[in-house]
């Protein structure tokens, strides 16, 4: 897919060349001064009097007439340089590669030397591209009939650059690559309709991610959940035709399974609200309840292709939630995994209780330190919007690592708080040690509360991705629907992790 090579070769013949254009006094450098010469001076024209803009993320698309080896040159505006930054760069190239896949062209170079300013290098770059790449030109396979006219994808990609090592800027393209990929199968289970993606279907996903990267897999089933005491989860199944599954993939980057951070997703594959039941419109789209168990998988698989040396063990609860004449109801009383017993008031809190014998079995697993994903409230779309992700935590040196991965992701959370008179809330059923819905009040912190009941001392962050899951609109990095959301952070901290937040 991606080449490197230090100097443009004018006898290429590529479809396209990619140059990024910083809002600048015009003063052409490398492949882009010889091709000025080429066009006579021409291009300096065209920046000149704003046919070719630096204005950010400004695509214009110029043919060169085989002036200069590349059939057209695509430029991509950046802004001023001072106000350059990663994220922004990320962006830029998904606007450009959307523009290549839209023309319908399969190979393109890239000149990444002009987008190297501010405080990103060759090497951020290469990264910022290749996972652009991936993530831009992502496309859900959908069940509509297609026409016999084959489509055209982009098939190969020409890295032209002078200010790193070459075998670096592969390095850095190699990781990217794996960071957008990741995120697009998670972005592909979400899409996924509830009938074709059951908890079994979930389970022979895992199953075989496992056998890709040589993971030690287990899948627990509905006999030795009941074996086990998984109360919770058996209780979200009980009104559904489909059979349970508790997943369980582990990676081992070190000697010793010491500093084991466990990866919790919940994996509802659909949620009606059981008894609860959600009204018309609310309960369209919920076969993306699993998002929590797609990010988590998602990163799975970065791991697998980055193999950073840190133990990892993923956890993924993973049923349907239906109605039926064996559904749980309001006013049940079940007992978890951990021996705490749960007054059932919402059977559409039913994240919170998956992910309870899961967070549980993580830790029976030698799990350190705990991450659960969740689609879990509708109160974190309230409280922050569509666009950042909602936290809570019990350890503030673990979630300072989340959150700077986060950041570097660029997938922003936004910590909530959780006082004591919260858990109190929470602990307030009059019959069971804690009440799975204590109102709307403060919704969200009420769900994600509700699962650190089950971390206790465990230094854990909780990530409600109910508002960044899916998206109604296209934007740089990708088109309308899943998003992937987490996939990116929770590798990163995996990569980044220091065993210092205890």
């Amino acid at each position: 897919m991606f080449s490197v090579k230090k100097e443009f070769d004018v006898s290429a013949e590529q479809e396209c060349l990619i140059v990024g254009v910083f809002d600048k006094p015009v003063r052409f450098e490398g492949i882009l001064a010889r091709a000025d010469e080429q066009f006579e001076g021409h291009l300096t024209e065209l920046v000149k009097s704003g046919d070719i803009s630096a204005k950010k993320k400004a695509i214009a698309k110029i043919h060169t007439f085989g002036k200069i080896g590349a059939k057209r040159v695509i430029t991509v505006g950046l802004g001023k340089e001072k106000e350059f930054s990663f994220e922004g760069l990320r962006e830029a190239f998904g606007k450009a590669f959307k523009e290549v896949k839209s023309s319908k062209l399969q190979n393109a170079g890239v000149c990444l030397d002009t987008f190297i300013g501010g405080d990103v290098d060759a090497l951020d770059a290469a990264h910022a591209l290749s996972e652009a790449f991936a993530l831009s030109t992502y496309k859900f396979e959908d069940y509509k009939q297609k026409s016999n006219e084959p489509e055209k994808e982009i098939e190969s990609i020409a890295v032209y650059c002078e200010a790193a090592d070459e075998e670096d800027v592969k390095a850095s393209l190699t990781v990217g690559y794996a960071h957008g990929k990741g995120t697009n199968s998670a972005r592909t289970l979400v899409n996924l309709p509830g009938n074709m993606l059951t908890a079994t279907d979930l389970a022979n996903y895992s199953s075989e991610l496992a056998w890709r990267y040589g993971f030690e897999v287990e899948i627990l089933e509905k006999e030795d959940m009941l074996k086990l005491g998984m109360g919770a989860l058996l209780a979200v199944n009980q009104g559904s035709a489909e059979p349970p599954k508790m997943i369980v993939l582990k990676y081992q980057g070190k000697e010793e399974w010491k500093d084991v951070i466990g990866l919790v997703g919940k994996g509802i594959t659909f949620d009606t609200g059981g008894y609860s039941i959600k009204p018309k419109d609310g309960i369209v789209g919920m076969k993306t309840d699993m998002g929590g168990a797609a990010a988590v998988l998602g990163a799975m698989e970065v791991i697998g292709e980055l193999k950073p040396e840190q133990n990892v063990v993923a956890v993924i609860p993973s049923t349907d939630n239906m109605v039926s004449g064996t559904a749980f109801k309001p006013d049940d009383v079940i007992t978890s995994m951990s021996g705490k017993t749960i007054e059932v008031l919402n059977t559409d809190a039913e994240g919170r209780l998956a992910l309870a014998d899961a967070v549980t079995y993580a830790k029976h697993h030698g799990a350190d330190y705990l991450v659960d994903v969740a689609t879990l409230t509708g109160g974190v779309i309230i409280a922050l919007g569509e666009e950042t992700t909602g936290a809570l935590t019990n350890n503030e040196e673990w979630f300072e690592q989340v959150l700077e991965a986060s950041y570097e992701a660029g997938e922003p959370i936004w910590r909530l708080p959780l006082f004591e008179k919260d858990k109190e809330r929470i602990r307030s059923s009059k019959i069971a040690d804690l009440n799975n819905s204590p109102g709307r009040a403060g919704h969200a912190i009420m769900g994600g509360g509700f699962v650190g009941e089950f971390a206790e001392d465990t230094p854990w962050v909780h990530l409600d991705i109910a508002g960044t899951a899916t998206t109604a609109k296209n934007h740089d990095l990708g088109p309308d629907g899943a998003t992937g959301v987490m996939v990116r952070t929770l590798a990163l901290l995996v990569e980044r992790f220091e065993a210092k937040a205890k």
